[in-house]
């Protein structure tokens, strides 16, 4: 079944590259879901390593990422490369030089196949995004087409949201007045 809101996200143990300790023995690291119980998670699956849009997205993530901790949100990506297509994309491409989160390997498919993004006759996912609130529940998704990039504002805008735990109408914003 796939990952649904409301409902408790897929679990997953996966293999992941973490750029922040480049050239260490702790570099390639193991991650689970469970590891990150009470704090927000912001998940983002792209196509594939070495292409055109995927780069713009994971740079404004990554320049984003303050915006997140602020909010007590991890933020992870993940596609079905393995961590060291990761590392030699990160390696070979001058905008990733600084990535500070974790970057998935979803091999398996698996874990594209549980969150519903997995286009499988490429054996690659879509462009979905979940935010997950600390208690593992999946509060929001969105899915896109392969060619379309996402809003990083409009994903924290939604955080914010959630976090009020109060009704927000169309186009509200941190610091607005809520509907209750």
């Amino acid at each position: 079944m796939s990952a649904q809101v409301g409902q408790l996200a897929p679990t997953f143990s996966v293999q992941a590259y973490d750029r922040t300790k480049d050239g260490s023995d702790d570099q390639f690291v193991n991650v689970s879901l469970s590891d990150l119980r009470g704090k927000w998670v912001c998940l983002f699956f792209y196509p594939l390593d070495f292409t055109f849009v995927c780069p713009t997205e994971l740079v404004a993530f990554n320049n984003a990422l303050d915006e997140f901790e602020d909010r007590d949100c991890t933020v992870l990506t993940a596609s079905t490369d393995s961590v060291f297509s990761h590392k030699g994309w990160c390696d070979s491409h001058p905008d990733l030089a600084k990535l500070k989160y974790l970057m998935l390997a979803d091999t398996t498919h698996d874990l594209s196949r549980d969150y519903g993004v997995l286009k499988s006759d490429q054996g690659i996912a879509y462009r979905g995004i979940f935010l997950i609130d600390p208690n593992g529940v999946v509060r929001w998704s969105a899915i896109h087409d392969l060619s379309v990039g996402r809003n990083v504002d409009e994903v924290i805008r939604v955080l914010d949201a959630l976090q009020t735990d109060k009704l927000c109408p169309c186009n509200w914003k941190k610091g607005e007045e809520t509907l209750n």
